[in-house]
Order: C-alpha cells, then structure tokens, then sequence
C-alpha cells in the first residue's frame, strides 16, 4: 500500500494556472483523477495527497469537490490568502479532506516574506486549526524556515522536493546540506522525497540523486520522510513509474519497514490520514 504524499490536478479552463505558459506546454492541459488511475495502479498507490498549483482559493474549493468525487484522493493541501483575513478563508475551505495550505514561497520576491508579523499570525491560525504548512522552498528559504520553525514550534512542516537542491554535478552543495540539516532538528519539521528528477534535469538517475536522498534520510530519518511523485509536472523529466522505481532502489538500503514509512507511514501520521 503506498501514498503519493505530492501529486497535483488541474483544469485548465478554470483560468487561474498563471505559471503554465510555454515553458511548460507539455502538460498545459487538463489533469484529472481518471488522468492518474494507470500510474497508480501500475505502482500500488492507493491514496494520494492532492497539492494546489493555483494561489486562489478558488482552485482549494476545487481540489476539495475533486476529492468529495475520488476515492483516492484522502487530503488536500489548499491555499488562502495569508495577508487576507485567515479566520474567514479558513471557514470557506474547511471540509474534512483539507489537512495543510501551501503559500508558494519560491515565486515570491522576499525570501524573509513568511516571517512577517501578520503571516506568522495567520500561520499561528492554521496551526490552531489543526493544519500543516506544506514548505514550497529553494535553498534560499533554508534559514527562514529555521526561524519559522523556532517562533512555531506548534506547526507542522513539511518541505517540499527537499527544497529543490541545485546540483552541481551530482553534488548538491554543503549549504543545502547544512540547511536541511538545520530545519531537521526541529522535530515538526518532515520532509518529502519529490519533484528531484525536475530539478536534476537530463540524466537523473539512481546514482545521480543518491547524494540527496542518503542525506535527507540520514537528516531527517524515514519517520519524518515521505515519498511523492509531483505529477503531472513530473512528466515534464520524466515518467510516473521510472521515479517511483527510482526510489524504490535508492531505498532498498533502509529496512523493510523504513521502506514502509517513507512509502506510506509517514504521510499518512503527518496529514493524519487515518491509515
């Protein structure tokens, strides 16, 4: 039984996707549930965490009435307007498939932009709502998720594609290193295995990823680590089933049930999904 702990849906027509211009054209079409139901059955996937690609929380009530229709959907994470009137918003979304919101940090100018009075009062909100904060991050954001983590030490965390390490070679460097070695001392502070073949580009493989994987794992442990596919724009690297056995082996070094953490375990405590 494996969880997809980071896959996306979209509906094109919605008009809201401002990133998807040609950059992307190859998934610049609609991505629904009966989209993704041969990549999961291919790969034993039996629930899926749904993350917004849209900064409205039009598109969260959307993913939300998606997850009322599929059975594999079992959480959402959404978006709200942190600068907007939180209590409200967080009324507009609540449903019991919602379990974490994801402000997207990497298209914001201002790195220290979360630690703004007023956003770290509406985190402070989401916390007391009992959701989580799903980390969009690069390397820049490393030092102010560490202090994000110190003033809310009740939030859970989780970082994204283990904040898009940038490879030099194969190396992803002592800084990013250090970094997420720094956000892993707090303990609310997961991680997911995601979106590495996108950010390594041509050639990514086993061997070229296993630098990021042997240290998150040695960082964070698979207690605090999740796998997710971050498709459809991993298609943008590659295929669904080549990065699911490529974590499949770079985790054949862990115990069978580490294995079952990182592939199913720690998703389902951290979204509290009930499985």
């Amino acid at each position: 039984m494996v969880i997809d702990a980071h896959q996306h849906f979209w509906q094109i027509a919605r008009g809201d996707y401002s990133w998807m211009d040609d950059s992307v054209a190859p998934i610049r079409r609609d991505f629904l549930p009966p989209d993704l139901s041969r990549h999961a059955q291919a790969c034993g996937v039996t629930a899926t965490v749904v993350v917004q690609a849209a900064p409205t929380v039009d598109e969260t009530l959307f993913l939300l009435r998606l997850s009322d229709e599929s059975e594999v959907i079992r959480a959402v994470v959404g978006w709200i307007d942190l600068n907007g009137d939180v209590d409200e918003q967080l009324r507009r979304v609540s449903h019991p498939a919602l379990r974490g919101i994801r402000p997207m940090l990497q298209d914001i100018e201002e790195t220290d932009w979360i630690l703004g009075d007023d956003i770290v009062d509406g985190l402070s909100k989401v916390a007391s709502a009992g959701l989580r904060l799903d980390a969009l991050v690069t390397p820049r954001h490393l030092d102010v998720i560490d202090e994000l983590a110190r003033r809310l030490p009740d939030l859970p965390i989780v970082i994204d594609h283990c904040a898009k390490p940038v490879f030099d070679g194969d190396d992803p460097g002592d800084s990013w290193r250090d970094g997420m070695t720094r956000l892993a001392a707090h303990p609310q502070i997961f991680c997911k295995l995601s979106g590495l073949a996108n950010e390594y580009g041509d050639g990514w493989s086993v061997r070229a990823l296993e630098p990021v994987f042997r240290h998150v794992v040695e960082a964070f442990g698979p207690d605090r680590l999740m796998w997710g596919s971050d498709w459809p724009v991993l298609e943008l690297a590659g295929a669904y089933s080549d990065w699911f056995e490529t974590a499949s082996e770079l985790a054949a070094m862990l115990s069978p049930s580490e294995q079952a953490s990182l592939f199913h375990g720690t998703a389902a405590r951290f979204y509290g999904m009930g499985m």
